[in-house]
């Protein structure tokens, strides 16, 4: 399984407010989107998360989204090494993810941007 890289999901109670710190920090423009009723703002490595309290609390429990080269290969590996595959591969706007508890109880991300 190739890693490609990692992103950090941050849960803002204003995305309006936050962006704009993120973007000088990152140096980048914000990337936009919603899903779930959460908006969301995707600049560099971090991704910014605002919504419904009840969505947020799931979405606080992922750590944090780890880039793959292919999902599928990554829920053999994972299944294999003992993590348990909490749901996916799924397909996204942007690829595939999968939603995965380690061994140790950290829950992880794992997405790629296959079509």
């Amino acid at each position: 399984m190739d890693i490609l890289g990692a992103t950090l999901r941050v849960c803002v109670d204003d995305l309006e407010a936050a962006v704009p710190f993120y973007e000088r920090l990152a140096g980048g423009t914000a990337l936009r989107f919603e899903r779930g009723g959460v908006q969301v703002a995707a600049v560099g490595c971090f991704l910014l998360m605002s919504g419904p309290a009840a969505e947020l609390e799931v979405l606080r429990k992922v750590a944090a989204t780890i880039a793959v080269k292919d999902v599928e290969e990554a829920r053999q590996v994972l299944s294999e090494m003992g993590a348990h595959i909490v749901a996916g591969p799924v397909a996204t706007p942007a690829g595939r993810n999968l939603i995965a508890m380690h061994p140790d109880g950290a829950i992880y991300e794992y997405a790629d941007r296959q079509a």
